[in-house]
């Protein structure tokens, strides 16, 4: 894959978040868009298994070399695991956002708020 790619398996909100989608459960990270615009990532702050997510708000923090950037929930659900790679190397997110980089997995709650993501060419034409 090419760097800026987005895989097509994918949904994405436009908050620069991806999403995978397994029965009732999703895995969550951000975007290759998103992590070029924040540069290199040397901090994660996720939540705890069993924290509650909205969507649209807010979760958890990436702080990179520019900046503290919140990640923003793209569905409704329960944290059922929070990726402990991210603890050691948080540059994962740079270098395999749509692999090792993933952030969080999370048990839907309202799994119709799919509906409400982008495909990867929605995705591709919002961030141009």
């Amino acid at each position: 894959m090419a760097a800026g790619e987005c895989p097509a398996d994918l949904l994405y909100h436009p908050s620069h978040d991806w999403v995978r989608i397994e029965g009732d459960t999703a895995t969550f990270g951000v975007t290759w868009y998103a992590q070029d615009l924040l540069g290199e990532v040397v901090f994660w702050d996720g939540p705890e298994p069993g924290a509650k997510l909205v969507a649209g708000r807010p979760y958890a923090e990436l702080e990179s070399v520019k900046a503290i950037s919140d990640v923003v929930a793209a569905l409704s659900g329960e944290v059922v695991e929070v990726n402990k790679l991210l603890t050691a190397e948080p540059a994962l997110v740079n270098t395999a956002p749509y692999g090792d980089g993933w952030l969080v997995r999370v048990r839907l709650t309202d799994p119709d708020e799919r509906a409400e993501l982008l495909d990867a060419a929605a995705y591709e034409a919002l961030v141009g």
